[in-house]
């Protein structure tokens, strides 16, 4: 079996004056303003294409944390993720960096466990897998009450 999934984007003008949109084809969140600023600047209200891999990467990542953790007997009451991506300009435009941050509150799991779960988990997650070898993932997980 094979999912595809589409998004759509326009931009107008050159990359430090104009300006851009994209959008998932399903409709799942509304079309997104995007500009060389918000990238480099943050500017309010408009978001990035590396803001969107981060959103991406944190919810893919706890969705294989959370089936790692089942796998192992262990089902989490909650897994929260938080994805950093940074982006740098010198010496050409990356990103560099991905930092995933997790906390979960998992019953009956020590903390040897829940980290061993946690970095299975960042190897086995999709976008993970499409970032390896070109983006430095880091982690770090805590296991809460």
């Amino acid at each position: 079996m094979a999912a595809e999934s589409t998004a759509n984007a326009v931009w107008e003008g050159d990359l430090a004056h104009g300006g851009g949109r994209g959008a998932p084809a399903s409709g799942a969140f509304p079309e997104q303003e995007v500009t060389w600023a918000s990238r480099t600047r943050r500017s309010a209200g408009k978001t990035s294409p590396e803001e969107l891999i981060a959103a991406a990467h944190a919810a893919c990542y706890a969705m294989a944390f959370s089936n790692t953790l089942a796998d192992g007997g262990h089902t989490p009451e909650r897994v929260e993720v938080s994805a950093t991506a940074t982006f740098e300009v010198e010496g050409g435009p990356r990103i560099t960096t991905m930092d995933l941050v997790v906390r979960g509150r998992v019953p009956g799991i020590d903390e040897s466990e829940f980290q061993q779960a946690a970095a299975a988990a960042k190897d086995g997650c999709p976008v993970s897998g499409a970032l390896k070898g070109n983006v430095d993932i880091r982690l770090d997980a805590t296991l809460e009450g």
